[in-house]
């Protein structure tokens, strides 16, 4: 049995190494991502997650896993900022007020069915002023980041407060993830 990751988030690939895990292969579905109207942000990354997996060609001994984080303010979607005043208006919506992280993780195994999970985490932010801003934003970590900024880099000094999985904010949620490969047969730990 062989595990297939259908991302190509260098990120998720490092958090499943730290459990010793090392896909055999790295897929890069193509599936339309924008928000349905309406469509709450927990339900959004667990259609995401799922069409992602699904659109991955497997092979009978492959498992694919397929994940997707979101960041949102109430029931609005922060997708990846699309140039530097987007982003700054992310990191302003952000400053100072609670936000959820969420993240829809999904393995199909070899009995071709896909099991999703979705996991929130509540983080904070501390005030942001327009100085944090600018530094932020000039170092280019926050673009092509859903929310507009990576936990795991520089934007870590902003978070004053966070409730639930640190590693779901970085990108994949480890306790869902270990639950759904152990139970889709992959060995590991």
């Amino acid at each position: 049995m062989t595990l297939v990751l259908a991302s190509t988030s260098p990120r998720r690939r490092e958090l499943l190494a730290r459990i010793g895990l090392t896909p055999a292969r790295i897929a890069a579905p193509e599936i339309d991502e924008t928000p349905l109207r309406g469509e709450l942000p927990r339900d959004y990354v667990a259609r995401l997650a799922e069409g992602k997996a699904v659109a991955v060609e497997r092979a009978a001994d492959e498992v694919v896993l397929a994940g997707d984080t979101t960041v949102a303010v109430g029931r609005r979607i922060l997708e990846k900022p699309v140039d530097e005043a987007d982003l700054r208006r992310m990191l302003a919506l952000l400053s100072g007020r609670r936000h959820h992280v969420y993240s829809g993780v999904c393995v199909v195994g070899t009995d071709a069915k896909p099991r999703v999970r979705v996991v929130d985490t509540v983080v904070a932010f501390k005030v942001l002023s327009a100085a944090d801003i600018d530094w932020y934003v000039a170092s280019g970590e926050g673009m092509g980041k859903a929310g507009g900024y990576a936990i795991q880099g520089r934007a870590e000094i902003f978070v004053r407060f966070l409730s639930g999985s640190h590693s779901n904010v970085v990108g994949l949620p480890m306790f869902e993830t270990a639950a759904l490969l152990r139970g889709a047969g992959v060995p590991f730990g």
